[in-house]
C-alpha cells in the first residue's frame, strides 16, 4: 500500500495489504469520516462496536453506507457475531463500498468466513484467551489478511494488566502463528493515551522490534508516531547502506566492526525497501 510496507508479506489480493497505521472513527459521528480520511492514516475503520452506543447502532450502519471515502481504504469494524447486531451487519458490509471488515472478538472461524463473503479482506481482531488458542484456525481463513490484536480487551479477558511484560507471550505468538500461515505481520492494538506522541511511538517501536507490521489509531494524533515508527530511522538506514555496498559476493565481510553474512545482508535490503 505504501513504501511503510513490511517486505516478505503476502497479502490476500496485490489491491488488499494490511495497514500500518489504521484510523478508527466512530460510525455515529460521520462529520469526522472526511477529517480522518485527511490524515497520514493508510486506512480509516469506521466503528460499529464499541465505540457506537446500542441506541446508535442502526444510525451508525446508515453512516457506514452512506460514507464518501474514495481516497484510501476503508474498513469496517463489526459488532462481535455473538451480538444481536451481527446479522444486520453482515447484511450491510455485503452492499456497502468497502476494502475490508474487522472482526472483533474472534474466536470462530465459520463467522470470519461469513464476514468476508464476497470477497472482502478480513481483519481478525483477536481480544481473548480462547481467540489466541484458535489463532491458527482463524488465520487459515482465506479471507483473513491479518490479525490484530486487541490488548486491552485480552488483558480484561486475563484478569491482567494491559501492560507490556503481561503481554509479551501473546504478542509472539501473534508474530509466530501469522508467520506460520503466509499472512501480513499482525497489527499491534491501541495506545489509550491520545495526547502523548512519544508513548505512542515507543510502543509502536517495541510492537515493530517483535515483528508487528502495524498498530491501530484512535485519534489523529497518534497516526506521525506510528508510521514514524514503522519506517527505519536515519542510523538504521546508514547501516543497511553500508552492508549492501559490501556484501559484492556471498562470503561474511566486516562492517562497522561486526561480521555480516547472509541473513544481516537480507535484512539490511528489507530496511531500505521500507524507507
Amino acid at each position: 500500500m505504501d513504501r511503510d510496507r513490511n517486505l516478505g508479506r503476502q497479502p490476500l489480493r496485490d489491491e488488499v495489504r494490511a495497514p500500518v497505521a489504521p484510523l478508527f472513527v466512530p460510525g455515529n459521528r460521520p462529520e469526522r469520516f472526511a477529517k480522518a480520511a485527511a490524515t497520514d492514516a493508510d486506512a480509516v475503520i469506521i466503528d460499529l462496536e464499541d465505540a457506537v452506543d446500542p441506541a446508535d447502532k442502526a444510525a451508525a450502519r446508515d453512516n457506514l453506507a452512506a460514507h464518501a471515502i474514495s481516497d484510501k481504504p476503508v474498513i469496517a469494524r463489526l459488532n462481535g457475531a455473538e451480538s444481536e447486531w451481527w446479522e444486520d451487519d453482515l447484511a450491510l458490509v455485503r452492499s456497502a463500498r468497502l476494502d475490508g471488515v474487522m472482526v472483533p472478538k474472534a474466536e470462530d472461524a465459520d463467522a470470519l468466513k461469513a464476514a468476508g463473503a464476497g470477497g472482502l479482506a478480513v481483519i481478525a481482531l483477536v481480544e481473548t484467551a480462547r481467540g489466541l488458542s484458535r489463532l491458527a484456525d482463524l488465520l487459515a481463513v482465506k479471507g483473513v489478511v491479518c490479525v490484530g490484536f486487541g490488548s486491552l480487551d485480552f488483558a480484561l479477558d486475563l484478569g491482567c494488566e494491559p501492560d507490556w511484560e503481561a503481554l509479551s507471550l501473546a504478542r509472539c505468538t501473534f508474530v509466530y502463528q501469522s508467520r506460520l500461515a503466509g499472512k501480513s505481520a499482525p497489527i499491534e492494538g491501541v495506545t489509550p493515551a491520545f495526547d502523548n506522541p512519544a508513548l505512542v511511538e515507543e510502543e509502536a517501536r517495541r510492537a515493530r522490534a517483535l515483528g508487528f507490521g502495524g498498530k491501530l489509531a484512535i485519534h489523529p494524533k497518534q497516526v506521525a508516531p506510528i508510521r514514524a515508527a514503522f519506517r527505519p530511522d536515519e542510523a538504521a538506514i546508514r547501516w543497511a547502506e553500508a552492508v549492501v555496498a559490501s556484501a559484492t559476493s556471498g562470503a561474511a565481510v566486516g562492517v562497522g566492526g561486526a561480521m555480516v553474512d547472509k541473513p544481516l545482508v537480507e535484512r539490511a535490503r528489507a530496511i531500505l525497501a521500507t524507507r
